[in-house]
């Protein structure tokens, strides 16, 4: 993959080398050997406001870079075989064929594609593929607070957060300003690297003992206690939730959807040729 990316990286700048050569001597900014950088290149290179000194010094840094290119490109002219030249052209063809071609098609799918997924078509995808969406690792739905020792409503918000009552929880969020931290949500689906981030003291060492179905605790430090109660944990390598990979299932159906758009454009244009007896097949 390496090697490739170095020879579509080689052959690009050759052919971007080898095109230049059309500028002539007239509007010429520089010249290597037989070839002219057009000063229409150096046009608009210089940011407003920038002083004299500094401009010319951007203006020669471009162009000692153009000719150190464009010497390098003709020393390989010389020093490549023919073969290796020909090989080098050819994927210059075609990586110039798979770009305008690229283009084209993100074009005509952007254009055409249905971007909108209802819940009915997630939900169906879901049910009909859910053994591919499998859990790379632990997720949790929990809620915490986290609260000053010394803070003199500690036992009121204590009380509030694991009373489970819809009033209690109301007045827990009217509080929630007088919290150093909290997540009331315990219906999101968060990842063990998320947890990690709101409750520094689990690790994944000490994890099992902090994150299970079901439970709750308090975990005091130096200066404040985390509260934290727990709904439900699924471990690594299970079915994911669907509420968790949502996300995800609305840009498979869409890519997809681009995938059968494109397929269906491909042959349409091609029968459309034949057609037309712009394409045939001699034998």
């Amino acid at each position: 993959m390496v090697k490739r990316a170095i020879l579509l990286f080689c052959a690009i700048t050759l052919w971007a080398c080898n095109n230049k050569q059309e500028a002539g001597p007239d509007n010429a900014a520089a010249r290597v050997n037989n070839s002219y950088l057009d000063r229409q290149e150096l046009a608009g290179m210089v940011p407003a406001g920038t002083t004299k000194q500094d401009s010319i010094a951007i203006i020669k840094n471009y162009i000692d870079r153009w000719a150190s290119q464009r010497l390098m490109y003709d020393a390989a002219v010389v020093n490549i075989g023919s073969e290796k030249q020909q090989e080098l052209d050819a994927l210059v063809k075609q990586y110039a064929a798979d770009l305008y071609t690229k283009a084209y098609l993100e074009e005509v799918v952007k254009q055409s594609v249905d971007t909108l997924v209802t819940d009915d078509e997630l939900v169906k995808y879901y049910n009909s593929n859910k053994e591919n969406f499998k859990t790379t690792g632990s997720l949790a739905r929990l809620k915490y607070i986290r609260i000053a020792k010394d803070h003199p409503k500690y036992g009121i918000a204590r009380q509030r957060f694991l009373s489970g009552n819809k009033k209690d929880f109301k007045a827990l969020t009217d509080m929630a300003l007088q919290f150093k931290s909290y997540a009331f949500n315990d219906t999101v689906w968060t990842d063990m690297n998320g947890i990690y981030q709101k409750l520094p003291f689990i690790t994944p060492d000490n994890r099992a003992k902090y994150i299970s179905s079901g439970i709750s605790y308090q975990y005091p430090d130096s200066t404040d206690v985390y509260i934290v109660k727990v709904s439900r944990v699924i471990d690594a390598n299970q079915i994911a939730p669907f509420e968790y990979i949502k996300p995800t299932l609305e840009q498979v159906i869409i890519n997809n959807r681009k995938l059968e758009l494109i397929k269906k454009f491909q042959k349409e244009i091609t029968d459309d040729a034949i057609k037309n007896k712009k394409y045939e097949i001699y034998k």
